[in-house]
C-alpha cells in the first residue's frame, strides 16, 4: 500500500486497529531510511508530511510498543530510529517472546 494511504488510513482509525495502521505506516516509512535528506523524500516522493509519521511512532512509544532513540540532549531521533527499525524488524527480545 503507498504511504499517503497508510497515513490516511492511520488517521482515521481507532483503538487496536490505530496501532497495527501505525506499525503499518512506520514500517512502510523505514524501508526507505536510508535515502537523504529523508523528510524531503517523502513529501516530493509520496506526499508525506514528516508530522504525519512521526505522531506515528509517537503514538507508539505512549503505547509502550516502539521506543525512539534520544540524543544526549534528550532530542528524539526519528531517522535512526526507522533505519534501526529496517536493518531489525523484530527485535530478539520480541521474537523470544513469540516462542
Amino acid at each position: 500500500m503507498e504511504l499517503k494511504t497508510l497515513a490516511k488510513l492511520y488517521r482515521v482509525a481507532r483503538g487496536d486497529e490505530k496501532v497495527a495502521r501505525a506499525w503499518e505506516l512506520v514500517r512502510a516509512a523505514a524501508g526507505y531510511s536510508l535515502h537523504e535528506p529523508y523528510w524531503d523524500f517523502l513529501r516530493e516522493n509520496f506526499e508525506v508530511r514528516a508530522e504525519e509519521v512521526k505522531e506515528a511512532m509517537r503514538f507508539l512509544e505512549e503505547r509502550g510498543e516502539l521506543q525512539i532513540k534520544r540524543s544526549v540532549d534528550g532530542r528524539r531521533l526519528y531517522v535512526s530510529t526507522l533505519k534501526d527499525i529496517r536493518e531489525n524488524p523484530v527485535r530478539l527480545d520480541r521474537w523470544l517472546g513469540l516462542t
